[in-house]
């Protein structure tokens, strides 16, 4: 299944539909989704030593107890966060690990991973 996913983000890249950041941070989220679930570990509130930001600095990630806060860091507008939240619910639609993905009031993505 990872091979599946590895290989089509691979071939949307080269179509150009995602952006090398947008990829680095599926990476991202990929990372906190994977050890939520297989290492059952929980995130405290303010966990700062585990955010991570993109290398361009456009994205930021950052586990919040079981779920995965990410933020756009250029100042947007909300139809870019309508957008992002559509790719990731897109990107996540056929992981069970993942219950939803949210935009909440503050302009930020949410990953729900809670059981």
């Amino acid at each position: 299944m990872k091979k599946i996913m590895f290989l089509l983000i691979i071939f949307i890249l080269f179509v150009g539909c995602i952006s090398p950041s947008q990829l680095e941070l599926y990476k991202i989220t990929d990372y906190f989704v994977n050890s939520i679930s297989s290492e059952d570990v929980s995130y405290s509130i303010v966990d700062v030593k585990n955010s991570k930001i993109t290398k361009d600095g456009l994205y930021s990630v950052s586990p919040i107890g079981r779920l995965i806060k990410v933020n756009i860091e250029n100042c947007v507008g909300f139809d870019d966060y309508k957008q992002l939240k559509e790719d990731l619910s897109l990107y996540y639609k056929n992981d069970a690990r993942v219950h939803g993905v949210y935009i909440c009031n503050v302009k930020t993505i949410v990953v729900d991973c809670r059981y």
